[in-house]
């Protein structure tokens, strides 16, 4: 049997998976539902599963609380989502944003509120995600923490069974009617399969950090969108402010001092990092941009990063992972009723049109970016008309309504 471990500790070290491993142990078929990675999109199937009574195992191979780059804003969208699975009260203590500032080139400003005092809200990962994992162990879901997934267990017919695990015991095999992989971009599940890839392009990589000492922080995040790069900047509990970076240079983020110095490039944050400093050292993740071709196959289904990722230039990144996890967890309900092997299948349809008009909207702006010629005319689109932006703030914020209106 699996090592139970508490749900919030200090992150551990990584567990090696150089080292021989002695053999399995003997299969637990005790679970109906196995769930690989215990992040947003994981913790929500967990909790949504456990509630209908389904026997869930959650696995990760972190310890909680543990940091995880990231924008750390949660849009309306979001919040609207937590809001209907009664998880509203898990954002406490964090920075409410309303609304976006969004930045380009040429000397571009436009500030926008979402409209109906409706309001986003800063909270970082470490936070958010340790109380996700709460909520969900709460609900009866059984949480196991220093537990690194090594791939899919499959039957004679192909079928996905279970996972292969590495605890600080040993090798172990577990076994569930189903899996759900939300072990996030570089999913091991899912890329055994075949199911997922880096995509071919666009390749971008984020450096992001917090910084204390940042002057003109309010009330709203920010995207400074440059040609080749942008960089996002927002509010965090604690008077820290979070700095992502996002280009294509990997060589210049891998320099010392990469993130201090882009900013003080940029013309419109120097003065407002003049004094800032980065509290730790920042943390570099990419490539970013990840395609899956299917959501799961039979047996599995695919949540979270592992299903796809995108630049998280919009900010909507933890509407796509709740939703997600929701949707898996839905289905895998449905399938465990009806003994569906074809859940996979339609999971795939719901998230397509859940998310497929959003995530047009993403590609074209990351296109956007990737182009100097078109930031200089999107820039001096918006001066003439900045309202295009504010609708596009919204949009992005995943607010009902299409207009937003502008900051006094």
């Amino acid at each position: 049997m699996l090592r139970d471990l508490p749900a919030c500790r200090t992150p551990a070290p990584d567990i090696s998976v150089t080292s021989p491993h002695p053999a399995p142990r003997t299969p637990d078929p005790g679970y109906d539902v196995v769930i690989a990675g215990a992040g947003p999109a994981g913790a929500v199937a967990a909790l949504v599963l456990a509630r209908a009574n389904v026997r869930v195992l959650l696995v990760d191979r972190a310890r909680f609380p543990r940091s995880k780059l990231c924008g750390d804003t949660i849009n309306p969208g979001a919040l609207a989502i937590l809001g209907h699975l009664g998880l509203g009260a898990l954002t406490r203590g964090g920075v409410p944003l309303a609304g976006m500032i969004v930045t380009g080139e040429p000397a571009t400003r436009v500030r926008g509120l979402y409209p109906d005092g409706t309001a986003g809200i800063s909270l970082t990962r470490r936070v958010l995600d340790a109380r996700l994992v709460e909520a969900a162990a709460a609900a009866g879901a059984h949480l196991q923490e220093d537990v690194l997934v090594r791939g899919p267990l499959t039957d004679h017919a192909g079928t996905v069974s279970g996972l292969d695990l590495l605890t600080r015991g040993g090798a172990e095999q577990v076994h569930g009617r189903l899996v759900i992989a939300a072990d996030g971009r570089f999913s091991r599940v899912a890329r055994a399969l075949r199911l997922s890839r880096s995509a071919p392009a666009p390749r971008r990589w984020a450096l992001g950090g917090y910084f204390e000492g940042a002057t003109g922080l309010g009330n709203c995040g920010e995207m400074h969108v440059r040609a080749g790069r942008y960089i996002g900047v927002a509010p965090v509990p604690g008077e820290l402010a979070n700095v992502c970076l996002v280009t294509a240079d990997r060589r210049t983020l891998r320099e010392t001092g990469a993130l201090p110095a882009a900013l003080a490039s940029d013309p419109l944050l120097r003065g407002r990092f003049a004094h800032a400093r980065l509290i730790e050292p920042p943390a570099l993740l990419g490539p970013l941009a990840v395609d899956a071709r299917v959501a799961g196959t039979p047996g599995l289904l695919l949540a979270g990063d592992a299903a796809g990722f995108v630049d998280p230039m919009t900010g909507d990144g933890l509407r796509f992972a709740f939703r997600g996890g929701e949707l898996a967890a839905l289905h895998a309900l449905e399938a465990l009723e009806h003994g569906w092997r074809d859940a996979h299948v339609r999971l795939q349809t719901a998230r397509v049109a859940e998310f497929g008009p959003k995530w047009r909207f993403n590609r074209a702006l990351r296109t956007l970016v990737g182009a100097p010629l078109s930031v200089r005319v999107a820039g001096a689109t918006a001066r003439v008309a900045p309202s295009v932006v504010r609708r596009a703030i919204c949009y992005a914020g995943d607010v009902t309504r299409a207009e937003s209106r502008e900051l006094t």
